[in-house]
């Protein structure tokens, strides 16, 4: 799939305004050849309110959100769409705001599972959390 076609079904997918990554306010910042990034302003309504941190199903979603875009501009030829079957997510430090990214880059790319792994980087470059998923491929 050519990057055209990548960021149209990426689009396609982002239809609906009420989704989590467009109430989080998640950005796509670029798709390649097995990779995708993503980007969101932190902001009080990402923040824990007992620790004024980021909230860490803030991260997971950031991360998710990576690496099933990442999918989807991935998926093989015939596949309708995908879900996500397994994910992990381990937080390495807090963020309170900024901006934070997060790359995703395709691990194992088979036809009916796709194994995704993403870093979440603070302004800095610091990584602030590591997260790995495996998306079932669906036809």
């Amino acid at each position: 799939m050519n990057e055209a076609a990548k960021l149209k079904a990426i689009d396609d997918y982002r239809q609906y305004q009420d989704s989590l990554p467009n109430l989080l306010g998640i950005e796509l910042t670029s798709v390649g050849d097995q990779v995708l990034s993503v980007s969101l302003q932190v902001t009080a309504h990402h923040l824990n309110p007992a620790h004024t941190s980021c909230h860490a199903a803030t991260m997971v979603a950031i991360a998710d959100t990576a690496c099933g875009w990442g999918c989807l501009a991935h998926l093989p030829d015939k596949a309708l769409t995908f879900t996500t079957v397994d994910l992990n997510c381990n937080l390495l430090r807090a963020v309170t705001d900024g901006i934070i990214t997060c790359e995703a880059s395709l691990l194992h790319g088979g036809r009916t599972t796709q194994i995704w792994d993403a870093v979440v980087h603070d302004e800095s470059g610091k990584r602030v959390a590591a997260f790995r998923c495996t998306e079932l491929i669906l036809y």
